[in-house]
């Protein structure tokens, strides 16, 4: 039976083919055939089901706390909030996490759920990771520490690439973003792109990510709006987390990330898949196992043979509204600059 593996579902480019492939390009700069061994594993490891000695890549929360109240955002919800541990991810387990994968993953992730930029020692374990050789270190954020001065100290560290949640712009944005300003956060990137060209540095590449639901109504203003102050463009369709009706599954669904990365919470406990939101079902904990033993543990094992083998509904995570089992549909097309795009969503 062929396994229907969707990668990267629920994240879709927005941009020209030109600029998706120079982004690829800024990005890979000095370990370009490395690199290209990574992507080709992404893809191909998951259709597989092949696991690898470790994972691809590793995420780290180094914070489950924010500094706004996104109306979408799961840390809002009252069952974010009782269910797991708020605080942050201590240095000494950082190093211990990166001690051990370095040489080994490609890719480490300094976020998740919460708001990386408020873990006070972001720079310090930024560059232990990438002094230890890591090749690509990112991490998500709302913009709101992004100062001049701020990202200087993450270009000193040694960061490769800054994914920026915007949704929308404008009046949208300081609906969803509040109490951020769309002028203030304008000329933060602003200030970046002069920086870089000043000083004719490529990294960290800098993506920004918005909710379809905030750009539709102008994706055009949107895109060349901040596309002079990016090197990509992004979309994401709405999740809808507490979904009351039901579900319609991708047929023989297999989930790429059990062969793709792990997530280590903030506290420690490790997670099979980056929508385990509330650390329901934590198979590990890196305070007293290494990435090794939990990639190739018992329960994760389990996991993946309960998706090989189509039970994948088995898993109450997965069962739980999990976005990336779900059938995507065309829901529209729009035109920027000349280009139709057409628009992913869940089917509902």
């Amino acid at each position: 039976m062929n396994k229907n593996v969707p990668i990267n579902q629920g994240n879709y480019e927005f941009d020209t083919p030109d600029r998706i492939k120079k982004f690829s390009t800024l990005l890979s700069h000095g370990w370009e055939d490395e690199y290209k061994e990574y992507r080709r594993e992404w893809s191909s490891l998951p259709k597989a089901q092949k696991v690898r000695e470790y994972p691809l890549l590793v995420d780290l929360e180094l914070a489950d706390v924010c500094n706004l109240k996104c109306p979408m955002c799961i840390t809002i919800t009252d069952q974010f909030r009782d269910g797991k541990v708020r605080g942050f991810m201590s240095t000494n387990l950082a190093k211990k996490i990166i001690d051990e994968i370095a040489g080994k993953v490609y890719s480490l992730r300094l976020s998740w759920a919460g708001e990386s930029t408020l873990n006070k020692d972001l720079f310090k374990i930024l560059k232990y990771a990438k002094d230890k050789g890591i090749k690509e270190v990112s991490f998500l954020t709302n913009g709101k520490k992004l100062t001049i001065s701020y990202f200087k100290q993450l270009v000193e560290a040694g960061i490769d690439w800054i994914t920026i949640s915007i949704d929308g712009i404008n009046e949208e944005y300081e609906k969803i973003r509040k109490p951020l300003k769309f002028n203030d956060t304008l000329k933060k990137l602003q200030e970046i792109t002069k920086f870089k060209e000043e000083n004719s540095i490529s990294k960290p590449v800098i993506k920004i990510q918005g909710l379809w639901t905030a750009i539709q109504s102008n994706p055009e203003e949107f895109y060349n709006t901040l596309a002079p102050y990016s090197d990509l463009i992004a979309y994401n369709p709405l999740i809808t987390y507490n979904n009351k009706g039901p579900i319609e599954y991708i047929e023989n669904f297999v989930c790429p990330q059990l062969f793709q990365r792990l997530v280590i919470s903030s506290e420690g406990k490790a997670c099979f898949c980056t929508n385990d939101d509330f650390v329901q079902h934590p198979i590990g904990n890196a305070n007293t196992q290494t990435i090794y033993e939990i990639w190739h543990s018992k329960e994760l094992n389990e996991i993946r043979e309960k998706h090989i083998n189509n039970r994948f509904l088995e898993v109450d995570v997965c069962s739980k509204g999990c976005y990336v089992p779900r059938k995507m549909v065309d829901k529209e097309t729009c035109t920027v600059n000349g280009r139709e795009i057409t628009i992913l969503d869940y089917k509902r």
